[in-house]
């Protein structure tokens, strides 16, 4: 059997890193490791290739290769998934689908032959016993909640890791919070489900033995939400595997607000190689938080408890929201005010969304409020399902006009810089510097520093950070890249806006 496994397109914005990734000249940003995962679940006799049309282009010979064409998708790559399914189809090669677009979605795929939803540990199985009886169903869900202990380790040598910036990597599933306009918790559990010990370090090897060094991201949607385990059994795990290896890995993940309760934690991930952390603020607006249920962050000094992280040697990004019911008009000043005083240099604002089985859904869809348009996955395109209490227009104007003052240069080097006055660098044995990292430096200096408007806030700043942190380099040249990405999506995003 041949079994072709495609990543469709996803369509441009703000996490794409399009613009950021032409100075490190890789192709994306992060591989597919859901279908690298799905592909160690095939049968061991099958022939497998793997396409990741956001690396390279999806030709008419893998597709008549193949016996069945393999698509894993999320929702922002739906256009592309259908002009896939499509070409499948004229070619006369049977799909199957799954992924977080099939599982959200799957009335709007007839043309699919296979649909194998919810988490593929317990739906994949099944599917694959009826194929090879040749009595397989179109569909195949689960609502059980497996144990991550019976997911293999990703098919790594079905890619070509130099056309990526990062790494991936997956140890939890499932959220103990229960905002009321996430879906994780209702999908995956508010119970973390979590990988071994032993699966973790596979995990780490396999990487290493694969040749990679560089950033990895962990995946899941709270790493602390086991905080137990991630203190106690695991962060003393990776810090000893990356003394002996001398750290060739820097750690990327997304957690809770919480962390900043605990300094033993912020310590040990910092300690581990962890360096950058995404945090789910969504608002500082106190009655917002309250609304949406996000008990975790109410009560805080929201601003001094992200410096504390930064302090602690983590890098900041954070999600943020307009668009609650109890926003003020001057939300959008609050929240760009926030930003500003936090010093997180990368904020991702997006309009509140009501996703299909959601508390907040249920709540709107009685309220008469919920729109009947199809979501597209991005979290900055401008799209709402809800009807807004303050009106939308309001909304978007206030949105829009946001979301281009934070990417100004001005204001986006101003929180590079207040970052960069608190953050803590952790002096680690390696750090050996690569071409690629060479040529990004030489790239992003003749660019911001010579072609682009932001030109004078570059300067000011490298000069600044070569007189009084030169450690910090390397971060700050990251920065400064993602920012111009950032920048220019705002601006293609909302060009003609006022």
């Amino acid at each position: 059997m041949k079994a072709l496994l495609v990543c469709p397109e996803y369509a441009d914005d703000f996490w794409t890193m399009k613009h950021a990734l032409e100075f490190v000249s890789r192709k994306a940003d992060e591989p597919p490791l859901g279908l690298l995962t799905v592909a160690s679940m095939l049968p061991a006799d099958w022939e497998l290739k793997l396409v990741d049309m956001n690396v390279t282009g999806l030709i008419d010979e893998d597709i008549r290769w193949a016996d069945y064409v393999f698509i894993g998708a999320m929702v922002a790559q739906r256009d592309s998934t259908k002009e896939v399914i499509a070409r499948c189809r004229a070619m006369g090669r049977k799909t199957v689908g799954g992924g977080w677009l099939f599982t959200s979605f799957p009335e709007e795929f007839p043309e699919v032959d296979y649909l194998v939803l919810n988490e593929a540990e317990s739906s994949l199985p099944s599917f694959l016993k009826d194929l090879a009886r040749g009595c397989a169903r179109r569909m195949y869900t689960s609502d059980a909640r497996p144990e991550l202990r019976l997911t293999p380790l990703p098919r790594w040598s079905l890619i070509d890791m130099s056309r990526y910036s990062v790494m991936n990597m997956q140890y939890s599933r499932g959220c103990p919070f229960n905002c009321d306009f996430c879906q994780v918790s209702v999908v995956q559990g508010r119970q973390s489900r979590t990988k071994t010990v032993a699966q973790v370090v596979a995990e780490l090897n396999a990487l290493y033995h694969a040749g990679w060094r560089g950033a990895v991201f962990v995946v899941d949607d709270n790493f602390i939400g086991n905080r137990k385990a991630v203190k106690s059994e695991i962060l003393p795990v990776i810090i000893n595997w990356q003394k002996e290896r001398h750290f060739p890995f820097n750690f990327i993940t997304q957690l809770s607000m919480d962390l900043a309760d605990d300094g033993q934690l912020m310590d040990l991930l910092a300690e581990a190689g962890f360096n950058l952390v995404f945090l789910g603020i969504e608002t500082p607006h106190e009655e917002s938080l309250a609304l949406c249920g996000k008990s975790q962050n109410l009560h805080r000094d929201l601003v001094g408890q992200v410096k504390s992280i930064q302090r602690h040697g983590l890098e900041t990004m954070a999600g943020f929201i307009v668009g609650f019911d109890t926003d003020p008009p001057s939300i959008f000043r609050q929240q760009t005010d926030f930003i500003q005083q936090s010093g997180i240099p990368i904020a991702m604002v997006g309009l509140l969304n009501a996703p299909p089985g959601t508390r907040l859904h249920r709540r709107l869809e009685q309220e008469g409020r919920i729109l009947q348009v199809t979501a597209t996955g991005s979290n900055t395109d401008c799209f709402t399902n809800i009807i807004p209490k303050m009106g939308r227009e309001a909304l978007m104007d206030g949105y829009r006009c946001m979301v281009r003052t934070l990417y100004e240069p001005r204001n986006f080097y101003a929180r590079v810089l207040s970052f960069l006055k608190e953050f803590r660098s952790y002096s680690r044995p390696g750090g050996r510097v690569r071409f690629w990292e060479i040529a990004a430096f030489l790239r992003s200096t003749w660019r911001l520093g010579v072609r682009e408007k932001e030109r004078r806030y570059y300067w000011r700043l490298l000069i600044w950070v070569l007189l009084r942190r030169l450690e910090l380099l390397a971060t700050f040249i990251a920065l400064a890249i993602k920012g111009y990405h950032f920048r220019r999506f705002a601006e293609r995003q909302f060009i003609g806006s006022a």
